[in-house]
């Protein structure tokens, strides 16, 4: 049952986070993406009634059951790790504007 909701969440949003409220890494994560400027949709796990079903079709969709679980343009994207490190090489901003989550910039 959650697997169709996290993919309609997922082709809905040009970014969406899966995230849990305490998690350090999510933070993280979101707080890159605000930095950057990017509109994101976010999914606390840990406040949603099916959270746990929602991760577990995750796990099943994308082999990945850890949180932040990132989706930019309906692709799987990784956790804070891959998102970080798509950051440092200079990727992340054209996946965003690619996705249509963040401006092209006027410079």
């Amino acid at each position: 049952m959650s697997l169709p909701k996290a993919k309609e969440l997922v082709s809905a949003n040009p970014v969406m986070v899966f995230s849990k409220s305490q998690c350090p890494f999510c933070v993280s994560v979101k707080k890159l993406l605000t930095e950057i400027g990017a509109s994101y949709k976010v999914v606390e796990l840990d406040a949603e009634g099916d959270g746990s079903q929602i991760q577990d079709a995750l796990l099943e969709w994308t082999g990945q059951r850890t949180v932040p679980n990132v989706f930019i343009g309906g692709k799987h994207i990784g956790g804070c790790d891959a998102t970080t490190a798509l950051h440092r090489d200079g990727k992340l901003v054209p996946l965003l504007t690619e996705a249509g989550a963040v401006a092209k910039s006027s410079a």
